[in-house]
């Protein structure tokens, strides 16, 4: 009898941790909300500052601290457990086909809405991109290519991390030398970034880059309490482990991304940046956070290590590859097209609802992308973003104006 009052006692008391966590959304969620709209608000006045794509650069990094703190103590844990290590690749891949297969068309979708309620319906046939985006498609290319032999040696380690830490680099480094957006376009900017830009001088940096440190800092104390309550209540719902990692935790970290990439696809000329938004978070995931995953892998360890991948992971893996492979694709003509957001969400949606059909869709990714790169030898401007980065790379990374 005193046996089973301590067990009900015990799951009783369980149950009301729970709970408790799970009440904390109550606070959490609007300041992540609060925490979105502000780094949303400095990269949107720091576009005139810098480069648009430095400005999403590190944009990318405030809004993906949650993931990365998911992702290194699932790749802890996996260092102390080798049976958890199908979950580091669960929340990465997890996470970017994600952000592609529901983020890129909610954006094309949010947008057309947006449209069709302000009576400019037939202008968002497709979201049109600016030279400049160029540079984010092209960033996608080398650390895909470079995912093909992680894939094919099924494995990932220090060596791994320090090619693709340097592939980001030289992104950046291109993105700095990118020219600032244009005095006249302050108009189409929200109501606080256009405020923050009409200040003079000094004070407008300081400005931008206390929104950034606001926003980071909201972030960086909210992310853990809202993760951890959004388990608890996951839990409390019967969500299962693999499904949590793969799904729900990526959803959940990347909830500060979705946020501002709605809140610019609203506005007429928002939505190019607000898929480029996505794009830069991309470029994060397939770097820093994979080359992330090995370095916690092998700390936790207490010696270099690799990551082993079994052949149900290096599926996974191979999945993500091809789908982002065909992101790019759908982006080398510098559109975003209604049918291609629809079957970006579909053949995600299909692998959400029914995984054992992931054999399959990988097979159509496959397929679609090719198709495109034979599509792109036939017709001119099917390759466009990459004469475009050419010309702009030489105009702004080597000083060489066109016909030179």
């Amino acid at each position: 009898m005193l046996r089973r009052f301590a067990i009900v006692s015990a799951l009783s008391a369980a149950g009301s941790a729970a709970w408790s966590a799970a009440w904390s959304a109550v606070w959490t969620f609007p300041s992540m909300l609060a925490s979105a709209f502000l780094v949303a608000w400095a990269a949107e006045a720091a576009q005139f500052l810098v480069a648009q794509g430095l400005a999403l650069a590190l944009l990318a990094w405030l809004q993906t601290l949650p993931e990365f703190a998911v992702e290194a103590v699932v790749a802890w844990g996996a260092g102390k457990d080798p049976r958890q290590t199908h979950l580091a690749i669960a929340n990465f891949t997890g996470a970017i086909r994600l952000l592609i297969g529901l983020g890129w068309p909610m954006i094309y979708f949010v947008a057309a809405f947006s449209a069709s309620r302000s009576g400019r319906r037939r202008t968002w046939a497709e979201i049109r991109l600016d030279p400049e985006h160029s540079v984010e498609i092209m960033g996608l290319v080398p650390p895909l290519f470079y995912f093909f032999w992680i894939w094919y040696k099924s494995s990932i380690d220090i060596v791994d991390s320090v090619v693709l830490i340097l592939l980001y680099v030289i992104y950046l480094g291109i993105l700095w030398r990118m020219p600032p957006k244009n005095e006249e376009e302050v108009g189409d900017v929200g109501f606080v970034p256009r405020a923050v830009l009409r200040l003079p001088g000094r004070l407008r940096g300081a400005a931008v880059l206390g929104l950034f440190a606001a926003g980071g800092i909201l972030l960086y104390f909210t992310a853990h309490p809202f993760l951890y309550s959004m388990l608890a209540l996951a839990a409390t719902l019967g969500v299962s482990n693999f499904v949590f990692i793969q799904w729900v935790a990526p959803f959940l970290s990347e909830f500060p991304e979705k946020v501002s990439a709605f809140y610019w696809a609203r506005k007429p000329r928002g939505a190019p940046m607000a898929l480029m938004n996505m794009v830069s978070s991309n470029i994060n995931q397939w770097t820093v956070l994979a080359a992330m995953i090995p370095i916690v892998y092998s700390i936790s360890r207490g010696q270099p290590s690799a990551l082993h991948f079994d052949p149900q992971q290096r599926l996974e893996i191979l999945i993500t590859i091809l789908q982002s492979l065909l992101a790019v694709m759908i982006l080398a003509n510098m559109r975003f097209a209604f049918w291609e957001a629809a079957v970006l969400f579909i053949l995600w949606f299909v692998q959400f609802i029914r995984p054992e059909l992931r054999d399959e869709v990988s097979w159509i990714y496959g397929a679609w992308a090719l198709f495109l790169v034979l599509f792109g030898f036939g017709h001119r401007g099917g390759f466009r973003a990459f004469t475009t980065f050419v010309r702009v790379f030489r105009k702004h990374v080597l000083g060489r104006e066109p016909g030179r």
